[in-house]
């Protein structure tokens, strides 16, 4: 039965959310985005340095 009060599945993703999540993004921008690469780059270097160092 699928009258007004039925709830039907649903992308997780409503159409509400989509300008939301695109605002966010706009947002954070280059500037984020370059930020969090160079953070997630930074960690790599840590990584391959400490295994390095570990193995002799």
């Amino acid at each position: 039965m699928n009258g007004a009060g039925s709830t039907t599945m649903r992308d997780p993703t409503s159409d509400r959310e989509r300008p939301r999540r695109r605002q966010w993004l706009k947002r954070l921008g280059w500037a984020g985005f370059l930020f969090f690469l160079i953070k997630g780059l930074v960690w790599l270097a840590v990584f391959l340095g400490v295994g390095k160092w570990l193995l002799g």
